[in-house]
C-alpha cells in the first residue's frame, strides 16, 4: 500500500509543478527554490526532487550542478523541433481517430472545445490547458498507445508556446475558429479533411511562433 501512496504522492506533485511551470508561475530564468515550493506544496524535498528529476526528463526543466533545477527558456529551435514532430505524427493520429471515434468520443470532444471556448472568452488562465485537452480528445481514439503518449508530451512542451502564440489580439478568435473546422470535419468522419486543417493549423502556429520568438531575441 505505501508504494501505491508514494507514487501517488509522485505523481500529483509531477502535475502540480508542471501546471506552476506552463501557466508561468516559475521563471525560467531563476534556479526553482526547492524549500519554498517544498513548503508550499506541504511536502519533502526528496517526493519534490523527484518529481523535478521527471519533469526534467519530460523536456521542461534542466539541472545545472550545485545549483538545481531552472524552467528550460523558449526558444526558436525547440518551438521547430516540438512542432516538426506534431506535424510528422499528429494529423495522420486525428484522422484515424475521427473514424474510430465512438459517440461517446465525440461527445466528449464536443464538450471539450465548449469548455476552451468559454476560457478564451474569459480570457483565463487555463486556455493553454483546455487548448491541449482539445487536441488530445481528437488524438486518443484512434487507439494507439504508442504516438498517443509520445504526442501527449509533445502537447506538454507545446502548451508554453500556444500561451505565447496567444499574446497577440485576435489569435485567439482565429485558433477557435480553426478548432471548430476540425471538429466539424473530425466528427464527420473526413479523415482526409481533418489531416489537412490539422497540418495547416500546426503549421500556422509555427510560422507565428517564429516571427514572436525572433523579434523576442
Amino acid at each position: 500500500m505505501s508504494s501505491i501512496v508514494v507514487r501517488n504522492l509522485s505523481d500529483q506533485l509531477v502535475e502540480l509543478v508542471r501546471d506552476r511551470i506552463l501557466t508561468g508561475e516559475v521563471p525560467p530564468d531563476l534556479p526553482i527554490r526547492q524549500d519554498a515550493l517544498a513548503a508550499d506544496l506541504g511536502v519533502s524535498k526528496i517526493p519534490l526532487r523527484e518529481a523535478l528529476t521527471r519533469l526534467e526528463q519530460e523536456g521542461l526543466l534542466r539541472s545545472q550542478a550545485n545549483r538545481g533545477f531552472f524552467v528550460r527558456a523558449l526558444s526558436p529551435e525547440e518551438a521547430e523541433e516540438v512542432y516538426a514532430l506534431r506535424l510528422k505524427l499528429e494529423p495522420e493520429a486525428v484522422a484515424f481517430a475521427a473514424e474510430r471515434a465512438t459517440p461517446e468520443d465525440q461527445a466528449f470532444a464536443i464538450e471539450t472545445l465548449e469548455t476552451l471556448d468559454r476560457a478564451t472568452d474569459e480570457r483565463g488562465a487555463g486556455v493553454g490547458a483546455f487548448n491541449r485537452a482539445f487536441h488530445l480528445a481528437l488524438i486518443r481514439p484512434a487507439g494507439q498507445p504508442i504516438t498517443t503518449n509520445i504526442l501527449e508530451r509533445l502537447q506538454v512542451l507545446s502548451e508554453r508556446y500556444v500561451r505565447k502564440h496567444l499574446e497577440p489580439l485576435g489569435r485567439d478568435e482565429r485558433a477557435n475558429e480553426e478548432h471548430r473546422r476540425l471538429l466539424d470535419a473530425w466528427l464527420a468522419r473526413d479523415g482526409a479533411r481533418v489531416a489537412e486543417l490539422m497540418h495547416a493549423h500546426i503549421s500556422t502556429t509555427l510560422d507565428d511562433l517564429h516571427r514572436q520568438l525572433a523579434a523576442h531575441a
